[in-house]
């Protein structure tokens, strides 16, 4: 069920109405039943999967509290079975074919076949964030920083909260589980900014970021058909397609939860303005940085073991980031590309930041060039393997198709191909002038003080464009782009 579907807004609209008129003590049930609908959606057999994660981690966490500081192998065996249960999900499912394939090509090329290749595995929805949800919680317990939670039914919708179950934010025990035992009342303006930033999310994603996937796909699917411009703008294209596809589900998420009364983590802070490689970092999927910070790179030994350790804790991260987005060794070369740049930034970033600090024009000069080295990445993450890779980067500057079949990749589109891309133009400054002044000032906390006409305007403008959008769309049920990972 997709958060931009008439379905989900009847589900939505009932969850919502129940969730206000049921007592306080019961609506953990009522939003666990809700949640395991919403996945049951897509696959019902995959609930077996989102209930074997959390019992798992259910008992361990309660295992952990009863072990004591002072039985430290037994800690250990707990932790490592959480890790392996959760790991082993993502690999059965995610990275089998990956690993199956690879060893089956090596065996074949030194002679000794193994008589299988890919497996014929379908990924389930959101497996990725809700194994990694609920592996946040047992490292917690384990470190001490959280209590096991002793109620299973609050300890599940931890785990399966519908909002940000299927892509996120990868939420932490400590923001979420005290919220469930809140009492959150009807408040109309609370309830109206979680509706703004819904509508928000839902423009962001139809009238954008669809929009700009027409052309990518025609592009990437095709790619031996383009070079120079063509190649240059699906690529940034792209890097816009996904910020505003993710961002725009974090919103919807966000939203929903605000409607209900919790408050989730932000996700995305206006990441193409940033300075630095380390700072995009820092600006883009904050819950999947932030975790593979807290659980891999401190463990790691983090910046406590010199220059060098650090420098390969980075890598390590980054390569285990990239794998995380997808099983193709071009997610690997993705995340690998990022740590080199962040670890350069890392010996060298240190007179640039100083002299960024002090000169304007220093820091517009190093926001280009971050988004240079960002949207170079983002062909790696984009390609469907190795070759469309050496494809890309050995025709972008390859300008012989000059610019006679610039809309060509808008073929698909239902208006006229010059209109849809000047319209992307037009969308594209609209939604960067709004991460700019957002920059500086909060445009959710002020919009409520314009004056209604204005705040109205705005409204009708964006659901006019949204329900435009779904009238000229070729898509029947849009997707999330990160449903995928």
């Amino acid at each position: 069920m997709s958060f931009v579907s008439t379905e989900f807004l009847i589900f939505a609209a009932v969850v919502i109405s129940l969730f206000f008129r049921v007592r306080q003590n019961m609506r953990w049930l009522l939003l666990l039943a809700a949640s395991y609908f919403f996945y049951a959606y897509w696959q019902p057999s995959y609930v077996l999967l989102i209930l074997f994660s959390t019992l798992v981690d259910y008992f361990v966490a309660r295992a952990l509290d009863g072990a004591g500081a002072t039985r430290k192998s037994l800690r250990r065996f707990l932790l490592a079975a959480s890790i392996t249960s959760n790991l082993g999900l993502l690999f059965v499912f995610k990275y089998a074919n990956l690993f199956s394939q690879a060893a089956a090509d090596i065996s074949a090329a030194i002679g000794i076949p193994l008589g299988f290749g890919a497996l014929d595995v379908l990924l389930p929805v959101g497996i990725s964030f809700y194994t990694f949800q609920s592996m946040a919680y047992t490292f917690d317990v384990y470190r001490g920083h959280h209590n096991a939670e002793r109620h299973i039914g609050i300890f599940a919708l931890y785990v399966a909260f519908f909002p940000q179950l299927v892509a996120g934010p990868i939420e932490r025990a400590s923001n979420m589980l005290p919220q469930f035992r809140k009492n959150f009342g009807f408040d109309y303006d609370r309830i109206v900014d979680g509706l703004r930033r819904v509508l928000w999310g839902v423009f962001k994603k139809l009238v954008i970021a669809d929009r700009l996937a027409i052309y990518v796909d025609a592009v990437y699917g095709d790619l031996q058909s383009y070079s120079g411009l063509i190649l240059i703008a699906a690529t940034v294209f792209f890097g816009l397609q996904i910020y505003l596809d993710f961002s725009a589900y974090s919103d919807i998420a966000i939203g929903i939860a605000r409607v209900l009364g919790f408050k989730l983590m932000e996700n995305f802070r206006r990441p193409y303005l940033a300075s630095s490689v380390s700072d995009f970092w820092r600006r883009w999927h904050i819950s999947l940085s932030t975790w593979f910070r807290d659980y891999v790179y401190i463990s790691l030994g983090g910046n406590r073991k010199g220059l060098a350790r650090q420098i390969i804790n980075l890598l390590i991260v980054f390569g285990a980031s990239g794998l995380w987005h997808g099983a193709n060794w071009t997610f690997v070369i993705w995340g690998g590309y990022h740590g080199v740049i962040v670890a350069l930034e890392l010996i060298f970033g240190s007179r640039g930041s100083s002299y960024v600090s002090q000169n304007q024009f220093g820091r517009v000069f190093s926001t280009l060039r971050t988004l240079l080295l960002v949207f170079i990445g983002w062909i790696f993450f984009r390609a469907n393997s190795m070759a469309d890779i050496v494809y890309v980067m050995s025709h972008l500057l390859d300008f012989s198709q000059g610019f006679t079949a610039f809309t060509g990749p808008f073929a698909a589109s239902l208006l006229p191909q010059r209109i849809e891309l000047i319209l992307s133009f037009v969308l594209i400054v609209i939604v960067f002038l709004a991460d700019v002044v957002e920059e500086r000032v909060a445009l959710m906390a002020i919009f409520p003080r314009m004056p209604l006409l204005w705040r109205w305007a705005v409204y009708y403008s964006l659901v006019i464009s949204v329900y435009a959008s779904v009238l000229v769309s070729s898509i029947d049920t849009p997707t999330f782009y990160y449903f995928q990972f």
